[in-house]
């Protein structure tokens, strides 16, 4: 039901308004998945890559400028008006019903990790602007506007500081980002000039909150829990907190030959005997809770010297708070016992706390539904991975959809998508979009939700 329409031409328009969704939910584009997959395996290539042999997209290099360029013209056909804002997003606009109506973001990033796939983030903004372009073609107007945005630093594969895009148009606190340097020593300040920026006026990508109603952002899941489901889709409940850190070990280096195991201090087996212990630990957790030490390095590394330090890599996830600072004090208190017992120092550095981010309930809801709508099994997941939709979650209301990914191969150039599943997403999102109104009780005269 439309709200906020109270005269007799209010209603008629309204009237219109609900005969033509119906007809766009029965008249759905039935090539639109399959011209999503072959725009992003379009962008999988040269000029659109880095890299030869591979996709690389890192943030205002080359390729991600060429993309850029060439999303701007999808967007464009599709009946949107498009821009850029001055964090490099790319942000493509249809108007709703009236003009400067709050909009509905719908979108990802297009920005890729070395030797990465063609569909992570991507395939999400490809899906948008299907999205768009069905309404378009058909001339209908909604009570609010709809914006794909293309953000362009989600990964951090060029500067160490993910979701730039992202927290930028949310309002994030960035600090000052315009020295950091990428791995040839370029800075962020003269990369953004490079594609026509000013790091100066990154502030001012940020949007105001009455401008903005809710975001949508459908993206593969990135692992194998769908597949082994046989699900094609699934709704995100929420995306996990990480608590990300090092542990560094002192122990004393020695000859490899002449000191007895009894009297050695050896940081390496300490170290060793960690892992296996942060491995134990997450495994018998009862709530939804992983933990990853994914690099460990030992001093002075040679073969017939006894490791004197060491450091690893611990990085724990849990959607809930509470678990998460739990686990990290389990892990403080696990590697202290065994430094004790080894005769080793050690200190926790570099520490780094990424809170949970839970979408919106009645989206979630709403995107069930959809799920069911389409016949297929109802699956709700939370997000191991971290995504542009964390930056939304404590600022407008946000829904995140999966699509499986076959293998649960992500970051990898064997990722894939299967077109059917994309098709279903895209009605899922045509449902979702339909339905808003109802869900958020919008009212179309002044844009508010209740």
């Amino acid at each position: 039901m439309w709200h906020g329409v109270q005269n007799a031409a209010g209603i008629e328009c309204r009237f219109t308004l609900v005969v033509e969704m119906n007809k766009l939910e029965r008249i759905v584009e039935h090539d639109a998945g399959a011209r999503a997959v072959r725009r992003c395996e379009e962008l999988g290539c040269e000029p659109y890559s880095d890299m030869r042999g591979g996709l690389f997209r890192p943030y205002l290099g080359a390729a991600h400028k060429a993309a850029m360029a060439t999303l701007r013209g999808w967007m464009h056909d599709a009946g949107m008006s498009v821009r850029t804002d001055p964090a490099g997003t790319v942000i493509g606009r249809y108007e709703g019903a009236e003009a400067n109506a709050p909009a509905l973001l719908i979108g990802s990033h297009i920005d890729s990790v070395w030797n990465g796939g063609f569909y992570d983030g991507a395939l999400g903004v490809m899906l948008g602007v299907e999205c768009v372009a069905a309404f378009a073609s058909r001339g209908i107007r909604l009570p609010f506007a709809l914006e794909v945005v293309a953000f362009g630093d989600e990964e951090g594969s060029r500067f160490p500081l993910s979701m730039l895009g992202s927290r930028a148009m949310a309002g994030k606190a960035v600090g000052d980002v315009s020295q950091m340097r990428d791995r040839t020593g370029a800075t962020l300040h003269e990369a953004m000039r490079g594609a026509g920026l000013d790091v100066g006026r990154m502030g001012e990508a940020r949007r105001n909150r009455q401008d903005i109603l809710a975001y949508l952002e459908a993206h593969i899941e990135q692992g194998p829990v769908l597949e082994h489901a046989d699900a094609p889709l699934a709704a995100v409940s929420a995306i996990a907190g990480i608590q990300r850190f090092y542990v560094r070990v002192q122990g004393q280096a020695g000859h490899a030959g002449t000191v007895p195991l009894s009297m050695r201090r050896d940081a390496l087996a300490a170290a060793c005997e960690m892992v296996l212990g942060i491995e134990a630990l997450a495994r018998a957790h009862v709530d939804d809770f992983v933990a990853t030490v994914g690099k460990i390095e030992a001093h002075p590394g040679a073969v017939n010297v006894i490791p004197g330090s060491a450091s690893l890599s611990v990085e724990i996830r849990s959607a809930d708070a509470q678990c998460l600072e739990r686990a990290f004090l389990q892990v403080k208190e696990l590697v202290g016992g065994i430094a004790e017992r080894r005769h080793v120092g050690w200190e926790v550095q570099d520490h780094q706390t990424f809170a949970p981010a839970p979408c919106d309930g009645r989206l979630v809801d709403l995107l069930r539904s959809g799920i069911r709508a389409e016949g297929m099994p109802e699956h709700v997941l939370v997000s191991g991975a971290g995504h542009d939709a964390m930056m939304m979650t404590d600022w407008v209301p946000t829904a995140m959809l999966f699509l499986r990914s076959p293998g649960g191969i992500s970051h990898h150039p064997d990722e894939s998508v299967i077109v059917a599943d994309v098709q279903a997403a895209f009605a899922v999102m045509v449902n979702f979009i339909t339905r808003l109104p109802e869900v958020l009780d919008i009212s179309a005269r002044q844009g508010t939700v209740v």
